[in-house]
């Protein structure tokens, strides 16, 4: 049951998606058919945003700005479809994709910072998008459904409903507006994992091959939902299904870029130090039947075990995981620490620590009873450069084992 448990729950969300759609389009008259070809380009039209909140936004904006005929329904407008609004939108842009052109000739942390700052901007407008657009896009929907025509002919020889004579657009409002945040929430959390995954990746062209990714998406929904609108229905219906059972792993990294971008942009460690008792860190890993980037608290329990307590969801019951019985040393990597298992001769990243623990490597080893510390990452990297041309002597080895 507990296997079937989110198949049923796609297929209850899928439904409620559905049947709106349904609705608008079962009717024989000319202009619920318009009105169903309407409701089918929203819906495109949410997932698309939610794909890309800023470019999504700014683009609906322009089209409806230059849609409109007369200066009086400009006006009218809302918010997003004013031209200070969507023209900052499409500067901020463009200043990206200068950003990601020239990122490939730059180095890695020059490039880094820009990359958290975009990370940053892509939550914001995600928040702005979910807050204000979403809504005028679900009242729309629920405007058609309820005045797109006064009769909806129900294909079972069933006797035919007069929705124009009763106004129950109040409650497909309160139907529709959750679902509506609930889908645009999936698809934008999954979606935003490419810029943590960007931040997290130390090569400029992994950056590439994942802006490419999300951009071909937001591209060939854009396209499929201009050549027919149905079929674009059918494309978001394929992403939102996706991002359903991507939604636990993009949540976890999500908090996790969360993290990392308010410890850079704030300085955070210059006034943090590491707690004697427990410390909150991320598995890099998944660990027994704990799941990769799962946020919790280390701690080194009375007989010498290493056990992260966290809450799945960040709000469930409390959990328990034991680290693996093997040797375990700190990293220095050159943005943040880790924790490293040693099996053997393979080495194996355990634990992730955001970048408010960078320099505060020792005192944490010593919270947790770790006394190894090596070099990671950009950090060996480097280490190993130096070495090569002679630049000065570098100690990769760990320290105080």
């Amino acid at each position: 049951m507990k296997r079937l448990s989110p198949w049923l729950a796609a297929f209850l969300c899928l439904g409620f998606i559905a049947a709106p759609l349904f609705a608008a389009s079962v009717s024989t008259s000319k202009g619920s058919s318009a009105a169903g070809t309407k409701l089918a380009a929203t819906i495109s039209q949410v997932t698309g945003i939610a794909i890309s909140p800023l470019l999504g936004v700014s683009a609906l904006g322009a089209y409806k700005y230059f849609s409109a005929n007369t200066e009086a329904e400009k006006a009218d407008l809302p918010w997003y479809g004013q031209p200070m609004y969507w023209l900052s939108g499409l500067l901020i842009v463009g200043a990206i994709a200068f950003k990601d052109i020239a990122g490939a000739a730059v180095p890695t942390g020059m490039k880094k910072p820009l990359d958290i700052l975009e990370t940053m901007e892509n939550k914001l407008s995600g928040l702005v998008a979910a807050g204000a657009v979403i809504p005028f896009s679900m009242d729309t929907i629920s405007s058609l459904i309820s005045t797109g025509d006064p009769a909806v002919t129900l294909p079972l020889g069933l006797a035919v409903i007069h929705i124009g004579a009763a106004d129950l657009s109040w409650l497909l409002n309160i139907l529709m507006m959750p679902l509506g945040i609930a889908v645009f929430l999936m698809v934008w959390i999954t979606a935003h994992t490419i810029n943590v995954l960007i931040i997290l990746s130390p090569w400029g062209v992994v950056d590439a091959v994942l802006k490419s990714i999300r951009l071909s998406v937001l591209g060939l929904l854009t396209l499929t939902s201009w050549i027919n609108p149905w079929a674009g229905v059918i494309l978001s219906l394929a992403i939102v299904v996706i991002a359903f059972f991507c939604t636990g792993w993009a949540f976890r990294l999500t908090i996790y870029g969360t993290i990392f971008c308010w410890d850079f942009f704030t300085r955070r460690r210059k006034r943090f130090a590491p707690d004697a008792q427990e410390n909150w860190v991320f598995t890099a890993r998944k660990i027994g039947k704990t799941p990769v980037r799962t946020y919790g608290r280390l701690s080194r329990t009375a007989d010498g075990k290493l056990v992260l307590k966290y809450r799945p969801w960040l709000v469930l019951a409390p959990r328990e995981m034991e680290m693996p019985d093997a040797p375990l040393s700190v990293g220095r990597g050159a943005f943040y620490p880790t924790v490293v298992g040693h099996f053997g001769e393979k080495e194996r990243t355990l634990i992730l620590l955001s970048p408010r623990y960078k320099g505060h490597e020792v005192e944490f080893g010593a919270a947790c009873g770790i006394t190894s510390i090596v070099d990671v990452g950009l950090r060996r990297a480097w280490n190993v450069i130096k070495d090569l041309f002679g630049l000065g002597v570098s100690n990769p080895a760990p320290v105080g084992a």
